[in-house]
């Protein structure tokens, strides 16, 4: 849990940082770093997502995951925590933008190739240079992110610190019993949702897309891939 509360504190202190020089930074500049944020968020996706060995795995777990997703609406549930958040802790109509930078930086801190695969290593193996390394990037993204958005990003702690160090905490008792190449899959699923969020920060679709409603395709591969395997061996 060392190094996922390094993160807490880094997102922290990139959040403070950022609205210290938010009413120094003009909206054409705001603007201008959302736009370089969004295609840096798509370059990370991507990676992430032609990292696959399974196209069929990323493609069935991301329709079946982004359904469940729907269904139980986790966008409006975390839409409603950051309403809920923003009328017990701020003053009416003190930051119209909180709710948005508190989604988009949850999604962006939590979902992910270096979320998952350095959780893994600090549960399994102790090894924390991957999570260290993604406290790093977390709190410079902070920076930028809450001068343009606001206070809402610096609560993006909370669930980095449930979603990451309940990982890190699982990965540490059943890590071991864990194939690779489903972690592996995992990865390439968060990559793809990435790609969403950069999607959405680019302002690119008519619709905003609800990339909170497809986070629990990153679990799915945990079924899908000894269902496959079955499968194979039983038909081949």
């Amino acid at each position: 849990m060392i190094a996922t509360v390094i993160n807490v504190v880094l997102i922290l202190l990139g959040s403070c940082l950022g609205l210290l020089f938010k009413n120094r930074i003009s909206p054409r500049f705001a603007s201008g770093i959302t736009f370089a944020l969004g295609l840096c968020t798509m370059g990370i996706g991507i990676t992430g997502m032609i990292g696959t060995a399974d196209t069929l795995c990323v493609i069935v777990c991301m329709v079946i995951g982004t359904l469940i997703g729907e269904a139980i609406n986790i966008e409006g549930r975390m839409d409603g925590v950051g309403e809920l958040l923003h009328r017990k802790l701020l003053r009416k109509d003190e930051n119209s933008r909180f709710v948005e930078g508190f989604v988009t930086a949850s999604v962006l801190f939590c979902v992910g190739a270096m979320a998952i695969n350095g959780a893994m290593e600090a549960g399994m193996n102790g090894n924390y240079d991957i999570l260290i390394s993604k406290s790093v990037m977390d709190g410079v993204t902070a920076i930028t992110f809450s001068a343009a958005m606001g206070i809402g990003v610096a609560f993006s702690a909370l669930p980095i610190l449930v979603y990451e160090g309940g990982m890190t905490l699982i990965f540490g008792l059943v890590g071991q019993q864990i194939d690779p190449a489903i972690v592996n899959e995992m990865s390439s699923v968060g990559g793809t949702i990435i790609v969403g969020i950069g999607i959405n920060m680019l302002g690119l679709p008519k619709e905003k897309l609800r990339v909170g409603n497809m986070l629990p395709a990153i679990f799915l591969p945990l079924a899908y891939i000894p269902i496959r395997d079955w499968l194979m061996a039983t038909l081949g």
